[in-house]
């Protein structure tokens, strides 16, 4: 999805919408921030990422950031559930 920035798309907005009547979906950024999403009326595909990310439903990977890996777990083996279960209950 390509986006556009508010000034862009106030001098071009006969362009514009008509980009979004053929079904082209265009973000409209403020300041580089995704802000609102011209497109046509009937969704013609299924919503790909960057569609979800201009309504807001997810946020896009943050670029440089670490994450930490969980440290192995080493389940016993002879355990049973109704052992655990007992125990997480009392009995």
């Amino acid at each position: 999805m390509e986006s556009i920035g508010v000034r862009e798309l106030r001098n071009n907005v006969a362009a514009v919408l008509r980009r979004a009547a053929g079904g082209e979906r265009i973000a409209v950024t403020v300041d580089g921030v995704p802000t609102a999403q011209l497109g046509p009326l009937e969704p013609t595909t299924a919503p790909t990422l960057d569609d979800l990310v201009a309504t807001g439903l997810v946020e896009p990977p943050r670029r440089g950031r670490e994450v930490d890996e969980p440290d192995p777990v080493d389940p016993p083996i002879d355990i049973r559930l109704d052992d655990v279960l007992d125990a997480l209950r009392g009995t």
